[in-house]
């Protein structure tokens, strides 16, 4: 009986370890749109220093969450959409960047740059896993490009920080 339990409880395990690869998207989609409501909010909040960088981060993001949406309604991915895949192991902190932080009113660079940079750490770690996940063709293609974007999102971020963090402006 206890084995049977164990069993049962390791199935659902294995069960919530893959979804379709529409329900994927569609958490994307989310972590995107809130992606872009974060930046967005923050452009006025933010020092002129890095209010450029805000601002960018805001389109692309809304951009990624059109990419994604178009793609949902292109025919010629609807059969694989109902693919199921094993979620990768950051999945977790991606689903959760869907809930974005709230800074309060007069945020400082460095909270904001950090956090930033987690957010964009958690899409290149989903997207580069999920780019080895799918079989070839434009889902792929789509991962792939959005992983490259979020990995150059990071470094920018990373470098800004390291700007801000060494001149002591905070």
């Amino acid at each position: 009986m206890a084995n049977d339990k164990h069993s049962e409880a390791h199935g659902h395990k294995l069960l919530r370890s893959k979804e379709s690869l529409r329900e994927v998207l569609e958490v994307a989609i989310q972590f995107e749109q809130t992606a872009f409501n974060f930046y967005n909010d923050l452009i006025p909040k933010v020092s002129k220093n890095i209010r450029y960088l805000v601002e960018e981060l805001a389109e692309e993001e809304q951009e990624h969450a059109r990419l994604f949406t178009e793609l949902m309604k292109n025919p010629a991915i609807e059969q694989q959409l109902t693919d199921e895949i094993t979620l990768p192991p950051s999945n977790g902190q991606f689903s959760d960047a869907i809930h974005s932080k709230d800074l309060g009113a007069n945020p400082d660079d460095q909270s904001i740059l950090q956090y930033a940079l987690s957010r964009e750490n958690a899409a290149m770690e989903q997207y580069t896993a999920l780019a080895a996940e799918v079989k070839d063709g434009p889902m792929k293609d789509l991962f792939v490009f959005l992983s490259q974007q979020e990995t150059e999102h990071k470094n920018e971020l990373e470098k800004l920080y390291y700007e801000v963090v060494h001149s002591g402006g905070v």
